[in-house]
């Protein structure tokens, strides 16, 4: 039992004494003490005056009064305006910081077989381009929110929608048709999905050549994307994959092999994978099938051109295409298809989509046709919708080719990690193949905490020089902090001093560390939260305040130099503990903590 469930059980029973009145733990309103008054957690009284018919200062000052005649746990009490602060007894912190070593899984649930099974969706990368900035911070999103779901006690299959067919694969195709002269990425020494993406970006360059040469004769900018030839030979691609050729699809095979091979090296440096990967070429025509099966039974109609819709108005939205007049599929086919397959091959409690905020609508209407279509699962379908990351100059487009290349960025970040080391001097003491493995962590260690921090709802800019920083609310210098822990448990086992298992009951402690041991107990309660309200950055932004605090101790505290030994061995203990959190929060984030810097 942790300290604030000993204090909820201890004031249930103060407020049955006083007040002769039964109340559950639900009643109890415990805050952590504000910085400013002296204490360690709160009793907001207010709830309670119905109970005891008093006033505010008073209930507090009865409790209190209470609470430290009858429990050890309290030490003594103060009331600001009808908040009654507890400070508690050294000797319970040291309890609990001997409980905190004990427990080898201490802030993690371990799942059981019958245990929620979460299936996660993220990356979704369309074969026509490598990855980019914006793709990395949905893969970090998706890997840190499984990783928390699975520090919950759920199930998690982590699951990845390739989105390899279409028209905008088509263009890239299409592209290196024309004006590839055969190249490859062997030929090219360039890695498949830069070589492809670069194809992309030419035929957007094409087309613009086009319309601007059409629209110099006197057509309107409409006309001339009506009377475009690529265009319509990029579409008349789409049409021979769907129907099979044999020509289209073997060059479509060929091409997203070269993709699927960089993308691969890209997700193993970026530390991300999946256990099922689901290709929108395979899962387009369940969803066709759905439809037309809701064409049949009057869920969807047809016009006169050919093409399905979903009438949604009665939905408050409007209407939404299905299938094209040609009869290919859009977005929301796949969609649906992609759904009913995963819930065939998994019995999914709950689905979740990681999917920018830009997609809000698309996966409200998925969710309301899935419930249409008769699916049980379509309500319960819950998009984790994030922001976009820009940045300090400003968006990214793709097509003109300015987007921030995920393989540049990383390797931009471990240049800047090795570039500011080396300034620091950070390195000094270790070999150069330490080195090397140290400047990969500081550097994607950088990337990553920089981009998680940051609450997923909101739009962030990532600026490269400030995340690299060794001070700061940064990777790095929680990664530093880590490494300046095991480096005091060096020296401590190299001149024979243990790190004890058990401690003296009656160490008197300061307040910052009693504080720290607070903080530290907090780590189960910061994952459940992120796991219950879906917000990876709660991981982040609590490490960073641990690490802050244990580096204001270690600045004002001597540890080795400590000549009480009962009070060395304490912070002793407390170091490793704290070492030990670090290191499981940032693997939550997908980041490694060096052992030395």
């Amino acid at each position: 039992m942790n300290i604030e469930n000993i204090l909820q059980t201890a004031i249930i029973g103060a407020i049955k004494d006083l007040y002769n009145t039964n109340v559950d733990a639900s009643q109890i309103t415990l805050q952590k003490t504000k910085k400013e008054f002296k204490g360690h957690y709160t009793l907001v009284t207010f709830p309670l005056l119905r109970i005891s018919k008093k006033n505010p200062e008073q209930t507090a000052q009865e409790i209190g009064e209470y609470l430290a005649g009858k429990s050890p746990t309290i030490a003594e009490f103060n009331v600001i305006k009808g908040f009654l602060n507890l400070t508690i007894s050294s000797s319970e912190w040291i309890q609990t910081l001997v409980n905190i070593n004990k427990d080898g899984n201490f802030g993690f649930v371990e799942a059981t077989d019958d245990a929620p099974l979460f299936m996660v969706e993220y990356s979704s990368p369309n074969t026509n381009k490598p990855l980019h900035l914006g793709h990395v911070r949905n893969n970090l999103l998706g890997h840190s929110l499984s990783e928390v779901l699975k520090a919950n006690g759920k199930r998690v299959v982590k699951t990845n929608i390739v989105n390899d067919r279409g028209i905008h694969i088509c263009k890239s195709m299409l592209a290196w048709q024309r004006w590839g002269n055969g190249e490859t990425p062997a030929s090219s020494g360039k890695k498949g999905d830069h070589l492809i993406g670069e194809y992309y970006v030419l035929f957007d360059k094409k087309y613009k050549a086009e319309l601007a040469g059409l629209q110099a004769t006197g057509l309107s900018k409409e006309q001339a994307e009506v009377q475009s030839i690529l265009m319509e030979e990029a579409r008349e691609m789409l049409r021979r994959w769907e129907a099979g050729d044999e020509e289209t699809v073997n060059l479509w095979k060929m091409m997203n092999s070269w993709v699927y091979a960089g993308f691969d090296e890209t997700y193993k440096k970026l530390g991300v994978s999946f256990d099922k990967v689901y290709y929108e070429s395979q899962t387009y025509l369940a969803g066709k099938d759905e439809v037309l099966r809701g064409l049949k039974s009057g869920i969807f109609q047809q016009r006169e051109d050919g093409s399905v819709w979903a009438d949604l108005t009665k939905e408050g939205l409007d209407e939404k295409i299905l299938l094209r007049s040609d009869g290919t599929s859009v977005y929301m086919t796949q969609d649906i298809g992609t759904a009913k397959l995963r819930f065939d091959d998994y019995p999914i409690d709950t689905m979740i989509y990681v999917v920018g905020n830009e997609q809000n609508y698309h996966f409200q209407v998925l969710s309301i046709l899935l419930d249409k279509l008769g699916f049980e699962f379509g309500k319960g379908l819950i998009h984790f919708s994030y922001g976009m990351v820009e940045l300090p100059e400003g968006k990214m487009k793709s097509r003109e080719g300015t987007v921030v290349d995920a393989d540049d960025l990383m390797e931009e970040m471990i240049q800047t990690a090795r570039e500011t080391s080396e300034e620091l001097g950070k390195l000094d003491d270790v070999t150069p193949e330490e080195a090397d493995n140290v400047i990969t962590m500081i550097g994607m260690g950088a990337l990553k905490y920089f981009i998680l921090k940051v609450d997923p709802k909101k739009n962030m800019t990532f600026n490269p020089k400030e995340s690299i920083d060794f001070n700061g609310n940064t990777g790095p210098f929680i990664q530093y902090t880590h490494a300046r822990i095991k480096s005091v448990l060096r020296k401590a086992e190299e001149q024979g001093i243990p790190v004890p298992e058990s401690l003296d009951p009656n160490i008197i402690l300061s307040e910052k560390e009693e504080g720290l041991v607070q903080v530290l107990a907090e780590f189960p309660d910061i994952v459940k939260q992120a796991g219950s309200e879906y917000n990876v950055s709660l991981i982040g932004n609590y490490v960073y305040d641990l690490v802050k605090e244990f580096n204001q101790f270690y600045h004002d505290f001597p540890i080795l130099r400590e000549k009480d030994e009962a009070l060395r061995a304490f912070r002793l203990l407390l170091s490793k503990n704290i070492a030990l959190t670090v290191k499981k929060g940032m693997a939550l984030f997908g980041i490694e903590v060096p052992e030395r810097m």
